[in-house]
């Protein structure tokens, strides 16, 4: 019987990417198919974003064609139009992939099999707080970028596990971003490295091509999915099963 890596769970850098590196190895094919997915989902974005150049327009000969007015009106609509279905998707549908791929990564973190059906839980389970909960963290990063860029990434560390703890325990938006906020303490600076060290990494994965960036995503996802299941243990918040007794 195959038996996959003794994983390590403390909340340190070092261990989360290490730890992050044997998780991705011992799920590789099926967190390879989880990054697919999730990069096909977000394909759509492309879509909407249309850049309709009205520089073409003959301004130097008035009146225009009536024919024209309604030519470029229609543009005006229909780019409107795109561009409302644009923030339609992105904050009503992707945010339940996102935050479902990632509990994925936990469930490997766990070392149980990723559920597929959980990319799409959230429709049937929990849709309020997972887009409520995405609404609310951009917001606040957001607000943190204008206020001097600092304050933004300081909120966006603090608030780095709301995702997996509105699918993990089931917290609403509010609930979540303040046990985030409770469980990243003394580890702020530690997933700001992380992230740092992300960019590079993704870097790495561009020279490499396609598949380097899908491989340097489920390095990095199955990092921060160890490091949040680590400040979960250190906090006393989950219990890790004993290991069986081995036969006699």
């Amino acid at each position: 019987m195959e038996t996959k890596s003794t994983y390590q769970f403390v909340p340190s850098f070092r261990t989360a990417y290490g730890t992050g590196w044997k998780v991705m190895t011992d799920n590789f094919l099926r967190l390879f198919l989880v990054v697919i997915i999730l990069a096909v989902l977000v394909t759509p974005m492309s879509f909407f974003n249309v850049d309709y150049k009205l520089d073409k327009m003959d301004f130097d000969h008035f009146p225009f064609d009536p024919e024209h007015l309604f030519r470029y009106g229609a543009f005006g609509v229909a780019a409107a139009f795109m561009g409302l279905m644009g923030l339609l998707y992105y904050f009503l549908l992707m945010p339940v992939f996102k935050y479902g791929g990632k509990m994925m990564f936990v469930q490997a973190v766990r070392q149980k099999e990723p559920d597929f059906d959980m990319l799409i839980s959230g429709f049937r389970k929990n849709y309020l707080n997972i887009v409520l909960a995405n609404l609310l963290v951009t917001a606040l990063v957001g607000i943190g970028i204008i206020c001097l860029i600092i304050p933004g990434i300081i909120i966006g560390c603090r608030l780095a596990f709301t995702a997996y703890l509105v699918m993990d325990r089931g917290l609403d938006p509010i609930q979540a971003a303040e046990e985030s906020w409770k469980l990243t303490r003394g580890h702020g600076w530690r997933i700001f490295l992380m992230g740092f060290v992300a960019f590079f990494i993704y870097i790495a994965g561009f020279i490499c091509l396609f598949i380097g960036v899908l491989v340097s995503d489920m390095w990095v996802k199955s990092s921060f999915a160890t490091l949040y299941h680590s400040a979960l243990i250190e906090k006393g918040l989950y219990q890790v099963e004993a290991a069986p007794a081995p036969e006699v």
